[in-house]
């Protein structure tokens, strides 16, 4: 019920508190977001589900997102200047790869 909340409110884009009823209490399902978020939960399901892809796809599988697809709510024009205490802050702004400007694609064409 918690991990469809999050992917309701992931995929809509709405304001925890608008979160329908029967995925429970916004508030509750929030917390979980949030301590998984910081936990590591989140990456670890994450990593466990592209390792299935990787075996049935191969290594060159790709994902493709664009701007259609993920959006920001009208609600996140302001940025936290202070990462939260309780939890890290290079979780919350992790660590930028220098690419060179370079684009690399795999398997286009």
């Amino acid at each position: 019920m918690v991990l469809n909340g999050v992917f309701w409110r992931t995929r809509s884009g709405s304001p925890w508190r608008d979160l329908p009823p029967q995925y429970g209490h916004w508030k509750t399902v929030y917390n979980r977001h949030r301590r998984w978020s910081g936990d590591g939960t989140w990456v670890g399901i994450l990593d466990e589900l592209r390792c299935d892809a990787d075996a049935r796809q191969g290594v060159g599988w790709t994902v493709g997102v664009d701007s259609g697809v993920v959006r920001a709510h009208q609600h996140a024009a302001g940025a936290r200047h202070v990462p939260p205490v309780d939890i890290p802050a290079e979780v919350v702004w992790p660590v930028e790869v220098d690419t060179g400007g370079r684009v690399e694609s795999q398997g286009i064409g």
